[in-house]
């Protein structure tokens, strides 16, 4: 994809919301801190406003919380309505902005989408995105390395580092590749600390989260000759344990750990929802899987979230559904 076609329009506006998904990762912090950083520096007016607070793991992104907003309407509706450009990073799924959606939707703002996920849903006026790309990190990074003539700094490094690291998961999941390696070289000329980003994003947490961990694999379940492993999160495991949903990330990875799994499934119950987050390897195409239950994603990696329902009775329904995915 040429991001070069794309470039000028991030010169004709003066004011600019950046925004990212639900529960974001760090392929969606890492990118909007990454572009967020480049529009200040060419002059532009810019907040990156949030549906949900960042995640423990990823606060070394944003230290003292001052360029990232949770969002909150009475504060941050006006300032949306009012923007000149909005840009949404990582998701091209306006349903997952969570309470900013009507907002976003109904701000005259010319509306920019920079993303690699499948399926776009028609909402914005321009769609940065390319499904190859093991990461939207990747994205930016062409932008700002080869449509605006290499404007990475130390900070935005880390931000895109962390951003690629994540989503391609340490570098292992099917869509990582040289061209991955090579952008990474060139991040790592900078001052980025692979050794701390890695132990701040997956080796640092309170002890009640190895508690959680625990108590979700114990729920352990094999279905379909072994080939499919499912687990879930309780609202009683999280008050049991007192942690909450940001301390299940990751927890999925461990079915796929399994000998002979092809698909891996965690249920977590927040919020008046369940959570279901897919995983898979090989030829299956999980994000269809992902789609029956109004969720999309990756062909390896999707999640999904609906109404709060029976755990185990949804659980047993998405089990059975997984069969006809499996190679």
């Amino acid at each position: 994809m040429d991001v070069g076609t794309y470039i000028p329009i991030f010169s004709q506006h003066t004011s600019y919301i950046i925004t990212t998904h639900l529960n974001p990762d760090g392929d969606g912090l890492g990118s909007q801190l990454a572009l967020r950083e480049y529009l200040l520096s060419i002059g532009k007016t810019v907040r990156c406003i949030n549906h949900s607070n960042t995640p423990r793991h990823y606060k070394f992104l944003d230290p003292g919380d001052t360029n990232i907003e949770v969002y909150n309407p009475n504060n941050h509706d006006r300032i949306i309505a009012e923007a000149d450009c909005i840009v949404v990073v990582d998701t091209n799924a306006p349903s997952r902005l969570g309470d900013m959606e009507q907002t976003v939707r109904n701000s005259g703002a010319v509306k920019i989408v920079i993303d690699h996920h499948l399926d776009k849903d028609e909402f914005a006026d321009y769609y940065i995105v390319d499904e190859e790309a093991a990461a939207t990190g990747e994205i930016v990074f062409r932008m700002l390395t080869v449509g605006m003539k290499n404007t990475l700094t130390d900070s935005i490094a880390v931000a895109l580092y962390t951003a690629i690291m994540t989503d391609t998961g340490s570098y292992r999941f099917p869509k990582t590749n040289r061209t991955t390696h090579l952008m990474t070289a060139e991040l790592l000329k900078y001052k980025v600390d692979p050794s701390m980003i890695y132990r701040e994003v997956y080796e640092r947490g309170p002890v009640n989260r190895m508690v959680l961990l625990g108590k979700t694999l114990s729920t352990l379940q094999l279905h379909h000759n072994d080939r499919v492993a499912v687990m879930k999160v309780s609202k009683r495991m999280f008050d049991e344990t007192h942690t909450d949903l940001v301390e299940t990330d990751g927890f999925v990875n461990y079915a796929m750990q399994i000998d002979n799994v092809e698909i891996g499934l965690l249920l977590t119950e927040w919020e008046e929802t369940i959570k279901i987050s897919f995983r898979a390897r090989g030829d299956v195409r999980v994000n269809e899987l992902a789609k029956e239950y109004h969720g999309n994603g990756h062909q390896h990696a999707a999640g999904a979230t609906i109404p709060d329902g029976n755990l185990d009775e949804l659980m047993k329904r998405v089990v059975k559904s997984a069969r006809k995915y499996l190679s």
